[in-house]
């Protein structure tokens, strides 16, 4: 019954945070042509801001992809993605701490097939799991919220974080530079 109620926490708090942002307007604000003109405006405290909405978007549901594209058309495709990596990779951080400190490791505790079987193969190879998962996920914040939830050991998380997103943001750099060029809109 721990972990049911450890769950419907993390639920409800996500579920309130979600809500509350909506009420005060705060997701409509969370739009390409606002984040590229945050970084514009504000090249240091625009990073910065960048990175803190970055984190919070990533708690309510705000697609990455907005933030890398809004980074890459402010900066480039080099510095774009620099900011991009460092801005996901805090955010994941953050989402850690803020759903384990709610939820501990209450998927570990399920009495779940299906959810044994999925923390057995992530337990055998944790660092390679995340990294993989990483790569095809990225911040995808159920993934987030899953693996805070699992009772991985932090370092694996980290580690996993930092090696599993080069790749797929190198990938989205590209293309959105691509994509501005060929819609003209660099």
């Amino acid at each position: 019954m721990r972990s049911s109620r450890r769950l419907l926490l993390v639920i409800l708090f996500l579920l309130a945070l979600f809500v509350l942002f909506e009420a005060l307007g705060v997701r409509a604000q969370f739009s390409l042509a606002s984040l590229q003109e945050l970084i514009l405006m504000h090249k240091v405290a625009g990073l910065l801001l960048f990175i803190l909405l970055f984190a919070l978007g990533n708690l309510i549901q705000i697609p990455g992809w907005i933030f890398l594209a809004a980074a890459v058309l402010a900066l480039g495709k080099v510095y774009g993605g620099i900011a991009t990596y460092l801005a996901a990779s805090v955010s994941c951080i953050f989402t850690f701490f803020t759903i384990r400190m709610l939820g501990g490791n209450a998927l570990r505790e399920l009495d779940n097939r299906l959810a044994k079987r999925l923390l057995a193969g992530l337990d055998r190879r944790p660092l390679t799991s995340i990294i993989v998962l990483r790569m095809l996920f990225q911040t995808v914040p159920a993934l987030n919220y899953a693996l805070a939830l699992s009772g991985v050991r932090f370092h694996h998380y980290l580690l996993g974080t930092l090696l599993g997103l080069p790749l797929p943001i190198t990938l989205y750099c590209l293309f959105f530079d691509y994509l501005a060029m060929w819609l003209n809109i660099a």
